[in-house]
């Protein structure tokens, strides 16, 4: 029989990220693909990108809604709640083998608790990393409950153990979003052209490459009260450099409508013309768009991760990848408009970086789905302390 492989997908990075493994598991001959769709996919007020005709279609087996609006650390304490109720329920109808969850996000937790009580294995994909905000916390607790660690470096793999995980169940895989960078044509921008005139909010802004910003800056949930604050220096270092420059909203954490608040106000105060605003975008267009800007800023692991990869030049603003190790294409600087503007000059001056392998070669479906087919798991676990 299949083994039945629950893929859960709740935020557009998760879906660049699980794109590939998808489509494995589709292939495999002795896998069944399960998904359980949820969070800010399912939300217009976040986009919607699996709505795009961009990306892959699958079929969703499950859809949940468990995102209480609000995005305060109560309404996210609550949303957790939820989702736990929403996902255990998925798994009662799905019946599947394996779960398998990504990275550090509230509702991963969820997923993971639901999961480990049905005594369903659990497969935990970039555990090990650090970062600087309740994402450590998060991640570190799905380690605990995961039966199948996939990290995606071997600092983090070393990090796993040292929490007492047995080294047999932990598998380095590199990051799996690179895989889908890998098969794109990242030298075309005219899908991120077309894209611009009909989605979004602004004025439409060149796309030249090198030679326009990307802004991805997210709330830090343990600096909810500042992140108003915060996302304002941010602003202000934009608009006086000048240069086209697009923006991404923020992800749904507590903290996010701080953030949304000053976009906002900007936007109706200034009316920018070099900027243009996306709720989201689905990884075939942001890849393109981050090979090519002269410059990624704000708080986004893609600065550190996918920016690598691809030689993209990287101003890092605040706490939020505190810990988590980078590549030379990363300046880090403070919540500071002058601290960003300066980095800003020096990475456009720099220019593009070499590529950087650090966080994998763009291979990790290939080895992440055969041991999703093989792996013999073990649902008591036993430490190593």
């Amino acid at each position: 029989m299949k083994k039945r492989v629950c893929v859960t997908l709740t935020s557009r990075g998760n879906y660049g990220k699980l794109k590939n493994i998808i489509r494995q598991i589709q292939a495999h001959p002795a896998l069944e693909l399960k998904v359980v769709l949820g969070g800010s996919l399912v939300l217009e007020k976040y986009g919607r990108i699996l709505d795009s005709e961009i990306v892959d279609s699958f079929l969703v087996d499950h859809e949940i809604n468990f995102v209480i609006e609000g995005e305060t650390p109560t309404t996210m304490a609550k949303s957790a709640g939820l989702a736990v109720i929403e996902f255990a329920n998925a798994f009662v109808n799905l019946k599947p083998d394996m779960v398998v969850v990504i990275a550090d996000r509230y509702e991963c937790l969820s997923i993971a608790m639901a999961a480990t009580y049905m005594n369903i294995p659990l497969v935990h994909i970039e555990g090990g990393e650090v970062t600087g905000s309740i994402d450590d916390s998060i991640r570190h607790a799905i380690t605990k409950m995961a039966h199948l660690h996939l990290p995606c470096i071997q600092d983090a793999a070393r990090r796993i153990e040292r929490m007492g995980e047995r080294r047999e169940i932990i598998k380095v895989v590199g990051s799996t979003s690179f895989d889908v960078l890998k098969e794109l044509d990242l030298t075309n921008l005219e899908p991120v052209r077309d894209y611009q005139k009909k989605a979004g909010v602004g004025k439409l802004v060149p796309v030249d490459p090198g030679a326009y910003l990307v802004v991805v800056q997210h709330p830090v949930t343990t600096e909810y009260e500042d992140n108003l604050a915060h996302v304002r220096q941010t602003i202000t270092a934009i608009h006086e450099q000048k240069m086209p420059t697009f923006w991404l909203w923020p992800n749904m954490d507590a903290g996010s409508d701080g953030v949304s608040k000053g976009i906002r106000v900007y936007r109706e105060s200034h009316q920018p013309t070099h900027v243009h605003f996306f709720k989201s975008l689905p990884l075939e267009l942001f890849g393109p768009l981050l090979a090519n800007a002269a410059c990624i800023v704000g708080n986004s692991s893609s600065g550190i991760r996918e920016a690598a990869f691809l030689g993209t030049p990287t101003v890092n603003v605040g706490t939020r990848q505190n810990g988590r190790v980078r590549g030379q294409n990363v300046i880090d600087v403070g919540y500071d408009a002058e601290q960003i503007k300066d980095a800003v000059r020096k990475q456009f001056v720099h220019g593009a970086y070499d590529p950087d392998l650090l966080y994998g070669d763009g291979n990790a479906a290939g080895r992440i789905v055969p041991l999703l087919a093989n792996f013999e798991f073990r649902i008591q676990k036993s430490g190593t302390y």
